[in-house]
């Protein structure tokens, strides 16, 4: 079964840069897909972004054109890069995954990573 552990959250000021990582460990070949996610107090969680097996890229209007995902498959390992940062993308950030299992497709979830942006 594939596991998820996120890492990069941490304090920035509005304008500035993070760069979130995703290692995926145990049956990693089995991912049909990754994603980033996002949920601040109060809100559900959101998309932010998404990537599939064949590399084609999705983005929450929100971030397009200020956060970036790519992978480095060598690595198994997802990347967010976020760039000029806002208050409202303060959240606590979730890798997922889907993971195929047989003929059954699973989601997966990283236990999250705090991301605060200061104003």
């Amino acid at each position: 079964q594939v596991q998820l552990v996120e890492s990069g959250g941490g304090l920035v000021q509005a304008g500035g840069s993070l760069r979130l990582s995703c290692a995926a460990s145990g049956s990693s070949f089995s991912i049909t897909y990754m994603g980033w996610y996002r949920q601040a107090p109060g809100k559900q969680r959101e998309l932010v972004a998404r990537i599939s097996s064949g590399g084609s890229r999705d983005y929450a209007d929100s971030v397009k054109g200020r956060f970036t995902m790519s992978r480095d498959n060598a690595k198994n390992t997802v990347y967010l890069q976020m760039n000029n940062l806002k208050p409202e993308d303060a959240a606590v950030y979730y890798c997922a995954a889907d993971e195929l299992r047989g003929s059954s497709v699973y989601a997966v979830w990283g236990q999250g990573t705090q991301v605060t942006v200061s104003s």
